[in-house]
């Protein structure tokens, strides 16, 4: 059965939020929506292609839009397993053993943010995934039945928002899609590029290696890949492991001092640790 009042309550929530903008109605719009109206620490929004997840699109808080990156990094957590699964996945406490049991990186991390519950509901038209709305609270505990039922009309929402009347990606997050994230896609695949040809590996070992030193710094994954074309940030291995050791980076500011990666990706002639 259809929940006709849960159906208005969600969309009068979404259209109020447009009208404090004095915008049209946007995917963005809902995901803010169901922030508030869930009483959230944050929402977000993972748009997908081909059933695969693609880097976060939309975030509703700066802790959202964190921890959003950080399991595109890490490659584990509930979004993740939501994308897997083509399920919801709902999760009460992040600090549980079974939460550390199925996300030891970033669960812990979560909850070091002060984030306990998670609930990661997919975006599908038929058996197509278009993404993933990530619900964020500091409690834990599960969401209540009317909560649920909310959420996924939230979640219907997007859908509807995201598709325009020929069944494709609306244009305004279609040119989205097509700008930031193609950009964003860019500097990482010409970074990883960089990094096998100066550290001697797969492009595969490459791309893991910037996703490591972004974890680790703290700094987002396109970020990274900037200050390696920049030439500000250089990866080199482990001397004792090299080349399938572990590597370590290192962050400079200011010009080149002729150590790093050339621009078409040759490794330098030499490289020591401070």
């Amino acid at each position: 059965m259809v929940d006709q009042a849960g159906k208005h309550r969600v969309w009068a929530a979404i259209s109020a939020r447009a009208r404090q903008e004095g915008m049209p109605v946007s995917p963005r719009h809902a995901v803010i929506a169901c922030a508030d109206w869930l009483a959230s620490a944050g929402a977000g929004l993972v748009m997908a292609r081909n059933g695969t997840s693609r880097e976060p699109l939309l975030a509703s808080s700066a802790i959202t839009e964190e921890l959003e990156e950080l399991q595109f990094l890490l490659g584990e957590g509930p979004h993740m397993d939501a994308v897997a699964g083509h399920g919801p996945v709902l999760v009460a406490d992040l600090a549980g053993p079974d939460a550390y049991r199925r996300w030891p990186v970033f669960a812990p991390a979560a909850v070091e943010r002060g984030i306990r519950a998670m609930f990661a509901f997919p975006i599908a038209a038929g058996a197509a995934l278009i993404g993933v709305l990530d619900v964020y609270r500091h409690g834990p505990g599960l969401l209540d039945r009317r909560e649920l039922a909310d959420a996924l009309i939230f979640a219907d929402a997007v859908l509807l928002l995201a598709l325009d009347s020929r069944g494709g990606i609306a244009s305004d997050l279609s040119d989205l899609l097509d700008t930031e994230l193609s950009a964003r896609r860019a500097h990482v695949h010409q970074a990883t590029g960089m990094v096998a040809a100066q550290l001697e590996v797969s492009v595969t070992d490459a791309l893991a290696a910037l996703r490591a030193y972004a974890f680790t710094h703290g700094q987002r994954l396109g970020d990274v890949a900037v200050g390696v074309l920049d030439r500000r940030i250089r990866l080199f291995p482990d001397v004792e492991n090299s080349p399938a050791g572990p590597v370590r980076g290192t962050e400079e500011p200011g010009e080149d001092d002729g150590n790093s990666a050339d621009p078409d990706g040759q490794p330098p002639g030499r490289q020591e640790e401070a």
